[in-house]
């Protein structure tokens, strides 16, 4: 979920990591290996966002390049698992801001591709009323009698447009036709005028849900696999399709299933890669947090998501609050604390430290790594990506100490009633989505080696 789309796609990182090059290419025939990239952007100008928002669900995403249309345009997409319905801005897309309202840029032209077809009111890709989508397809009469989508997202975001269909090109993958939402109208409320994203050259032209949901692109092209692996900062990942994969399941990746729950209940997203959480450990202390607190309530709330549409993880308050504590008090000789209780980043992080960059690069060797133990796996977070520098904060005289905060924030105070593993967090982990045997698997990588032996360029 998104805070808040041709072959299969298949596991290719951990067969290089163990030197079975030549059988990851073999898998790669009648598919494709595309760059993957974590970088900031925006979708298009934004407006300061409101208190208690997420603002950075954009500033950070996973992006890859997708060719649409006939003939093809090229457009920028980020790779969402947590979402269902695709969709691009299209030519005269506006988006709402104080002054007038800017044309969004790289929009899609769909009156310039031969094969694009804007869904009619009699369609039946308007009659569809699926349980997954909160607002289905609706018609919006005449005289246009076009069919109309409303997408709308956690952080605040929203998405008006059209429902069309026309055909993607991924890589080197043959063409596939998959119906999306041709977007006329965006707002977002994910970065504010003082984060560098704003001011990126980069933007995004739409998003590619990958989520299990019937309108989502995995459910439309059949895809029964796919991989993708997480350079950090701003090096190229990659995002592996081709071949059936059932030959080439590395023994060296650990699967965690995913959980099912069939009947409906009002806090439980049921399209989503839903796993199960049964531990989290702050070095060699497993943290005593009671099993119930972890696994979904009768409402559905409390479940956990793997997310490659949101930059950060997500713990309830009942998991966050001993895990805070813990690794405070673990690093008590490595990092100072912040000392400013009002201060939390983003409404949700408010285990923040202040410290020069070099203390930090000497500290983050030696903090204690942070475990979420899955029911068969585990995600493990060291390092580095234990701490985020927060843009723009300094302290200390002449502003000789960033603030950093601890990467892990608390759901509740987000409003929001999950858990999240996102993807800062699975830098450098191969992650498999295995929809033929419902399951999630990881596998430590090296993202930046595995995609220039596959020869993924952006």
């Amino acid at each position: 979920m998104t805070f808040a789309m041709e072959p299969i796609l298949l596991l290719c990182l951990s067969l290089l990591a163990h030197g079975a090059e030549a059988a990851c290419r073999e898998a790669r025939f009648g598919g494709a290996v595309l760059p993957l990239r974590a970088q900031q952007l925006v979708l298009a100008p934004t407006q300061a966002p409101p208190a208690n928002r997420l603002r950075f669900r954009h500033d950070v995403s996973l992006t890859v390049p997708v060719a649409v249309g006939a003939p093809p345009q090229n457009v920028t997409m980020v790779l969402d698992t947590g979402s269902e319905l695709s969709w691009l801005l299209c030519n005269g897309s506006r988006v709402p801001s104080a002054s007038a309202p800017p044309r969004a840029p790289g929009a899609f032209n769909g009156s310039a591709s031969s094969t694009y077809a804007a869904a009619h009111c009699s369609s039946p890709e308007c009659q569809w009323r699926g349980r997954d989508l909160p607002v289905p397809p609706f018609c919006a009469g005449p005289p246009s009698n076009s069919c109309r989508v409303s997408l709308s997202y956690a952080d605040a975001s929203s998405a008006d447009g059209v429902l069309a269909a026309d055909t993607f090109l991924l890589g080197g993958a043959p063409p596939v036709r998959a119906l999306f939402g041709c977007i006329t109208s965006y707002s977002s409320t994910t970065a504010n005028g003082n984060d560098a994203a704003t001011n990126s050259s980069e933007a995004a032209t739409g998003l590619l849900g990958m989520n299990r949901g019937s309108l989502s692109f995995v459910t439309q092209t059949g895809t029964l696999r796919f991989a993708y692996c997480i350079a950090p900062g701003d090096g190229p990942g990659l995002l592996v399709l081709g071949g059936d994969g059932a030959a080439l399941s590395a023994p060296q990746l650990n699967y965690t299933p995913l959980i099912e729950i069939s009947q409906p209940l009002p806090y439980f997203d049921r399209v989503a890669y839903s796993v199960q959480l049964e531990g989290i450990r702050v070095g060699a202390a497993l943290l005593p947090i009671p099993k119930s607190v972890l696994a979904p309530d009768h409402t559905g709330a409390g479940q956990t998501m793997v997310d490659s549409g949101t930059q950060f993880t997500f713990l309830l308050a009942d998991a966050y609050a001993p895990l805070k504590g813990e690794f405070l008090n673990q690093t008590t000789a490595l990092l100072a604390p912040l000392g400013e209780p009002d201060f939390v980043f983003q409404g949700a992080f408010d285990a923040c430290f202040r410290a020069s960059e070099a203390r930090v690069a000497a500290a983050s060797q030696l903090l204690p790594e942070v475990g979420l133990v899955l029911r068969g796996a585990e995600v493990a977070v060291g390092g580095e990506k234990l701490l985020y520098r927060v843009p723009g904060e300094r302290r200390g005289e002449g502003g000789a100490e960033a603030v950093w905060c601890l990467t892990f924030g608390n759901s509740d105070m987000a409003g929001m009633s999950a858990y999240v593993i996102g993807h800062h967090h699975q830098q450098n982990v191969w992650v498999e989505y295995d929809l033929q045997n419902s399951r999630v698997g990881f596998a430590p990588a090296r993202c930046d080696l595995a995609t220039q032996r596959l020869g993924a360029r952006a």
